[in-house]
Formats: C-alpha cells, sequence, structure tokens
C-alpha cells in the first residue's frame, strides 16, 4: 500500500503542471505578430495580394505567405497549421486526422533586400505544398515559429479549406428600421442544407459573416429566422445588419521620390526616410462620397519598376488627426490590414496640445495602403472600436460580405467549413 502511495503521488504532480502548461499553449491570439522585427506579412491567393485566405478542398489553389525579417539574416522559421472550430479554438482532435504529410516545415525560400535603405530578409512559402496539406475542411491556424520550437511563435495568420457540401446565395439591401435606415446594410441569405445529414440545425450548423474580410467585427452564429425543409433563411434585422462605415481612406507609398496626392512632404536621410501624410479630419456628420478603395487592405508595389518584395523600402509614415478638442474618454487609434486591425501601442495616436492633432506613425513599406481612424471608450472594459464619429456610416458604401457556413456531424470533434459565398453591397444589392 505504501509503494501506491509513493507511485500516485509524482503522478498526481505531473497532472496539476504539466496540463495547464498544455492548454496555455492552444490560447494563440490568430493574426498577432509577436515579433517587433517582422514586417509586412502576406497571406494571400498567390499572385493576388487583395484576395482572402481560403482555398478548395482538395483543389488546386495555392495561397503564398511572405514577410520581412528587420534583422537581415538567416533564421529558421518554421511552420504548422491547427486545425480550429468555427470560433477558433483548436479541435480536439490530432494532426494526423486533418493533416497529410510533415507536421512542420522550414521555410527555405528567402532573399535578401538588394537597394532599399533599410536592410532585410524576405521570406516567402506557398501553401499547401506536397510535404504538408490539410485534408478535413475548416478553420486552419497557421504558425510560424522559430527554430522548430513552438513557445518561439513569431506570427499567426488565419486560412480557410472549404469543402462545398452545401449551397448558400443572398443579397444586400438597406434596413427598414427607422434608426439604422441611413447607416447600416442588411445581409438577406439562405443555406441549402440538402447534401448534409442534419437533424438539428440549431445546433450542427454555425454562420459567420465578415465584413471585407475582417474577423475584428464580424457577426458570429446569427440564428436562422426560418427552416423551410433543407433551408436556412437568414434575414433577421437585427442580427445580420452592419454598420456601413465610408469608403476607406488611403495614402499611396507607391514611390519615396515621387510626392503623391496625400503626401505632404519627405525627409530624406542617410538610412531612413520620414513621410507625413496629410492630415485627416472628421468626417462622422458628412455626406457619404464614393471613392475607389480596396476596402481596408494593402498592397506592396512600387511606381519604379522595382520588385516590391525584395528591392521595396521602408519609411515612417507620420499621420496627424485634427481634432478642437481630444475626444473626452476615449482612446484614438489607426485601423487597417496595415495594423492587423488591433488596437494597440503600434497603432495609437496621441493627442499633441501644441497641434491640436492626433498625431502617430507607422513603419510601412512602398505600397498602396487603405486606413481609417477609431476610438474607443476607456472608461469601459472590453468596449469594441466605433468609427461612428471619426468616419460616420452611409448605407450606400461599397463593401464586400463574406459568408462562412460551418457544419458538424453527429459525434463529430470538429467544425467543417462546407460553403462560402462573397456579396458586393454594391452589386448584391436590392
Amino acid at each position: 500500500m505504501k509503494f501506491r502511495t509513493l507511485f500516485c503521488m509524482p503522478l498526481m504532480c505531473l497532472l496539476v503542471y504539466v496540463l495547464p502548461v498544455a492548454a496555455q499553449e492552444n490560447v494563440v491570439s490568430p493574426d498577432h505578430v509577436y515579433y517587433s522585427n517582422i514586417q509586412s506579412v502576406k497571406l494571400n491567393q498567390a499572385g493576388d495580394q487583395l484576395s482572402f485566405p481560403m482555398i478548395t478542398l482538395n483543389g488546386s489553389e495555392r495561397l503564398e505567405l511572405s514577410f520581412d525579417d528587420l534583422d537581415n539574416d538567416v533564421k529558421n522559421y518554421f511552420y504548422t497549421y491547427v486545425l480550429c472550430n468555427a470560433d477558433w479554438t483548436p479541435a480536439q482532435i490530432t494532426q494526423v486526422e486533418y493533416l497529410r504529410g510533415f507536421s512542420e516545415n522550414r521555410i527555405t525560400d528567402y532573399r535578401f533586400s538588394s537597394i532599399a535603405l533599410q536592410k532585410y530578409t524576405h521570406y516567402t512559402v506557398q501553401l499547401p505544398n506536397s510535404n504538408c496539406y490539410p485534408t478535413r475542411s475548416g478553420n486552419y491556424l497557421l504558425k510560424v515559429y522559430l527554430d522548430s520550437d513552438t513557445s518561439q511563435l513569431v506570427f499567426t495568420r488565419r486560412m480557410l479549406v472549404v469543402g462545398n457540401k452545401a449551397g448558400v446565395s443572398g443579397f444586400i439591401q438597406q434596413p427598414v428600421t427607422p434608426k439604422i435606415f441611413r447607416s447600416h446594410q442588411k445581409i438577406n441569405f439562405s443555406v441549402n442544407t440538402a447534401g448534409l445529414n442534419i437533424i438539428n440545425p440549431f445546433d450542427q450548423t454555425k454562420v459567420m459573416i465578415l465584413q471585407n474580410y475582417r474577423w475584428d467585427n464580424a457577426i458570429k452564429f446569427p440564428r436562422p429566422l426560418f427552416v423551410k425543409g433543407n433551408v436556412l433563411e437568414y434575414n433577421w434585422e437585427v442580427d445580420c445588419v452592419m454598420p456601413a462605415n465610408k469608403e476607406w481612406r488611403w495614402i499611396d507609398l507607391r514611390s519615396f521620390r515621387l510626392q503623391t496626392e496625400r503626401v505632404r512632404h519627405t525627409d530624406y536621410a542617410k538610412d531612413h526616410t520620414d513621410i507625413y501624410a496629410l492630415p485627416d479630419y472628421e468626417r462622422g456628420g458628412k455626406m457619404y462620397q464614393y471613392i475607389k478603395d480596396i476596402n481596408g487592405l494593402y498592397y506592396l508595389a512600387t511606381l519604379d519598376d522595382y520588385n516590391p518584395f525584395f528591392e521595396g523600402d521602408y519609411a515612417t509614415v507620420h499621420f496627424s488627426f485634427p481634432v478642437p478638442e481630444p475626444y473626452a474618454g476615449y482612446d484614438m487609434f489607426i485601423l487597417g490590414e496595415l495594423t492587423n486591425y488591433e488596437c494597440n501601442d503600434n497603432s495609437r495616436m496621441i493627442f499633441n496640445p501644441a497641434t491640436k492633432a492626433y498625431e502617430g506613425s507607422l513603419f510601412l513599406k512602398q505600397g498602396f495602403y487603405n486606413y481609417e481612424y477609431t476610438l474607443v471608450d476607456n472608461t469601459v472594459a472590453g468596449s469594441k472600436p466605433s468609427t461612428e464619429l471619426t468616419e460616420g456610416d452611409w448605407w450606400e458604401t461599397e463593401n464586400n460580405y463574406t459568408i462562412l457556413v460551418y457544419y458538424r456531424a453527429l459525434g463529430g470533434r470538429a467544425d467543417e467549413l462546407v460553403a462560402t459565398t462573397t456579396l458586393n453591397s454594391m452589386l448584391s444589392r436590392k
């Protein structure tokens, strides 16, 4: 009996201390960069920087991952995939059940910058490839880390693999509720589940709606209003509406030599460049004006016939937002793909009493960028960003809405991505 007691004690300690550590490793923020030397992370369909990182299961599409390391050396970067559920929690199945090939792979394609003042190493890899590819549809978290050590996580990105087992169609219309009639857009859609074995559609199906490929303000899991046989109808006036925003602000940084329309002036030094953008003013109370934008994204490019990926240069870009008085109780941030849609110290704008303007700067590579300004209530914990005052909302704004339909089979241990479509608020409007 004494032997059994002594043997069980270490085992209990092992369970107490090891399991929490394993659980902590699963808590990873999607679309986040953990190392300050990493810049210009892009994951998109090969050849199209403005595309959504989604492929068809067993299809021929490929994604392209690229990023810069400002340390200008060669490191051992590895990547792996983690299958996640619709809410981006890790699926409770092993990697061998959703990956074929090696569980981790090294990124071997890199190139040193050549003519840029800012020296860096540019890495790229096409995904998936013969070394490793997914065998199930769903949400995948791409994790890039150093030296084959997952605890040295460098950055993460979301990618989607869709298996076309269902159908989804819809349209965009103006809401009828007076309070949001002029400021929001309503997404009406239906899901045909005839190809699925569904007993309880409310438990076995989930839907996400993304505006302009953004996850930070996504509509999560609205309930169908009607179930008509195999068809789920979604047209709630509450759940399926989103603030329309306005067309995104922009700055053209494709050339540091030529001063583009939105650049006030540029300061050149031997080892760096500072670009000062024209001031951006509040437009919350102004009428809508159509401007062709790229819906909050950015793409790397140059006007001087250089390769933007390993010959493009970096500059510190200074932004300003003049206001008579600071927004009391609010913090301001610059938002867009250029800041990963994150409100943190990197994207924060600071009010300068001397200039009566919010000011901030970002280290950006040559390219074309969309952005906007958002406010976060600093008096309430967990407040969501709002652009109502800084940008305003107008229902006629051009937006893309991506509908993602997830399904879990009876007894299944992971959510499958079974259907998707993207609706444009101008082309799919009724």
